[in-house]
């Protein structure tokens, strides 16, 4: 069973940057994506996808909101998520979730398919 245990995370300046971690144990299945999820405590919405890493693939998909200052990657030696976030902006203060989905790239649009979340921690940008 894939277990995920997410780290860092906190509280920054706008324009700032952050690092988050999301370390996974157990035997993850290929294909599979990694995704970021993030959501604002005690809103509505659903979570809103913020970046994938899918093993089927080339390209890392980031949404709009966040491309040019989010990267994702994969630490294969560790099984680690990693999520740096620079030119931090108040609107991505949220509630962040790393997620596990195997199966083809199609599962990792939305949290509905997700198998596996991480904990969840606080990202809180100020003005």
């Amino acid at each position: 069973q894939v277990q995920l245990v997410q780290s860092g995370g906190g509280s920054v300046q706008a324009g700032g940057s952050l690092k988050l971690s999301c370390q996974a144990s157990g035997r993850l299945w290929e294909p599979y994506c990694l995704t970021w999820f993030r959501q604002i405590p005690g809103s509505w919405k659903e979570r809103e996808r913020v970046a994938s890493f899918y093993t089927g693939g080339d390209t890392p998909y980031y949404s709009d909101d966040v491309k040019g200052r989010f990267t994702i990657s994969l630490d294969n030696a560790k099984n680690t998520l990693i999520l740096e976030m620079s030119n931090l902006k108040p609107e991505d203060s949220a509630m962040y979730y790393c997620a596990y989905r195997t199966g083809s790239f199609g599962y990792c649009y939305s949290p509905d398919y997700v198998h596996t979340w991480g904990q969840g921690t606080q990202v809180t940008v100020s003005a």
